[in-house]
Order: C-alpha cells, then sequence, then structure tokens
C-alpha cells in the first residue's frame, strides 16, 4: 500500500474509532448493562446522526481509494476535494429549553441491527396460534371480516389507549397501555405524535390460502408517526419507531422491523408473553 493510502487510511479508521467511542457513551448505562428501555430520545437522535457520520467516511474512504488507484500519487493528492463540508456536519441537539427535534422523530433512517431487534423473543406462528387460541374465524378471506370464535370475542375490546383507539384482545390492551405509559412518562412529545394503521383484522396472510394474520387474534397494531406510514419491506423506518420499539421489546412484544420482508411499523404479541399470560390465567 502506497504511504498516502497507509495515511488516509488511518485517518478514516481514528475518526470511525472516536465516532464509534461516541455511540458507547451516548448510550445509557443501564441500556449497556442490561439492554432495558431507551429513555433518551435526545440521544438515540444523536446516535443516528454519529452512525450516518460513520457512513459517510467509509464513502470518503472508498472515494479517495479510487481516485489514488486511477491517478498518479501525486495527481491525486493535488487534486482531491474532500465531499463533506462543514455545513453538512450535523449541528448537536442543545439539552435545555424546547425540544428542538420534534421533526426528527418522523425522519427515516436506516434499521440497524434489523435481525437482532427482537433479540430473546419469538413469534408467535399461525399454527401456534391457532393451536393455542383456536381458529378465529373459520372461514376467511384477504379483507377484514368479523370474529366467530365466541371464546376470542368474549375477550376483544375496543377502547382508547392512550394517543390511539384500538380493538384487542383484553391481555394485549392492557399491555399495550403499560407501553404507552412507560412512552408517555419517557417523552411526552414522541407520545403525542404517535397514530395508527389499524389493529383486529380477521383475514388470511396476503399471499396465502388459509394462514392467519396475527392482526386476526387481536394480539398485533400498526404504528406510525405524525400518520405518515412507513416504507414496506425497504430496511428503513421513522426513527420514532425505533425508540417506541425499546418499550415493545420491553413488555414482550414482537416488532416487524426483523421480519424477513421488513414490516416495520408492526408490533406484535410474542409467544413468550402469550404463555406467560397463559399461566395468569389472563387468557
Amino acid at each position: 500500500m502506497k504511504p498516502v493510502q497507509i495515511v488516509i487510511a488511518a485517518i478514516v479508521v481514528i475518526a470511525v474509532a472516536l465516532i464509534g467511542f461516541g455511540l458507547w457513551t451516548l448510550w445509557p448505562e443501564r441500556e449497556r448493562q442490561q439492554g432495558g428501555s431507551a429513555v433518551d430520545s435526545l440521544a438515540r437522535i444523536e446516535i443516528e446522526n454519529l452512525q450516518q457520520q460513520i457512513a459517510g467516511l467509509q464513502e470518503q474512504l472508498d472515494a479517495m481509494q479510487l481516485e489514488i488507484d486511477g491517478l498518479g500519487m501525486m495527481d491525486a493528492i493535488a487534486s482531491y476535494e474532500s465531499p463533506g463540508s462543514a455545513d453538512e456536519t450535523p449541528a448537536p441537539f442543545p439539552r435545555d429549553g424546547e425540544n428542538t427535534i420534534l421533526g426528527d422523530y418522523a425522519s427515516v433512517v436506516l434499521i440497524a441491527g434489523r435481525r437482532d431487534v427482537n433479540r430473546g423473543l419469538t413469534v408467535a406462528s399461525p399454527s401456534f396460534l391457532e393451536g393455542f387460541l383456536g381458529r378465529p374465524r373459520q372461514v376467511l378471506s384477504d379483507d377484514c371480516e368479523p370474529m366467530d370464535n365466541p371464546k376470542l370475542k368474549e375477550m376483544l375490546i375496543v377502547e382508547q389507549v392512550g394517543p390511539i383507539k384500538v380493538q384487542m384482545l383484553r391481555p394485549a390492551l392492557d399491555s399495550l397501555k403499560e407501553v404507552f405509559g412507560k412512552v408517555r412518562e419517557a417523552d411526552q412529545d414522541l407520545y403525542d405524535r404517535i397514530s395508527t394503521a389499524g389493529s383486529l383484522c380477521v383475514r388470511r396472510i396476503r399471499g396465502t390460502t388459509d394462514r392467519t394474520s396475527t392482526h386476526s387474534f387481536g394480539l398485533a397494531v400498526d404504528l406510525n408517526i405524525d400518520g405518515h406510514l412507513d416504507g414496506f419491506a425497504d430496511g428503513k423506518t421513522q426513527l420514532g419507531l425505533t425508540i417506541l420499539a425499546d418499550f415493545f421489546h420491553a413488555e414482550g412484544w414482537v416488532w416487524g422491523a426483523g421480519f424477513s420482508r421488513e414490516d416495520s411499523m408492526h408490533f406484535e404479541v410474542s409467544r413468550q408473553q402469550l404463555e406467560r399470560w397463559r399461566a395468569e390465567g389472563k387468557i
């Protein structure tokens, strides 16, 4: 490797290391030690900005490598211009006064570690749910239809839960209240911006002939920020949903961001939570 390449690579590696250290120090101490719910939304915003800086540094390194390979070493040094500028560096967020990050809750970001967001939790498959609770409706279609399972219908409740109105089984609705209560306590501004795209919908999973959707059992809800629906299967989500996901995970809910076909506005009760409710006589 030529000297200039070594110098440039060293600069980028050091910068990435410093930003990585910044990510570590910004993450709340109890999060690092216990994996609990994140409550510092401002820190989450700053972490996302730092992650974007890391990606930008990697792009700069790749661009410099291509330029060096295509030109002589001295020509590359003379002609090189940094693709970044001081104006493009994200400004630090103030830590007092009015909340200046309101517009960021609905911003779209990449989902970091997408396959690990449901660590420790298991998806309740359609076959498990039917064996555990019974079939919510004997004949399913692609359209939302009423339940005809009398036992499940007895547990079905329509109620205003925090910022949204939902129709769910009673234990799931109570659990959702717990989630939103903690979100409100930690971040009132985020709480006030939560919207829903639906809860109960008794139908088959689209693209299948007879597999029941988790929505069919009143055990799932679709959420968004400011009424803007999240793009499906694009590996991205709204920043506010990444914050909500921590609270849902702590309450035993699975986040659709971790599905093979990413669906990050979707939250559903995990198999572990259902089995816990059964043991407690709630379901």
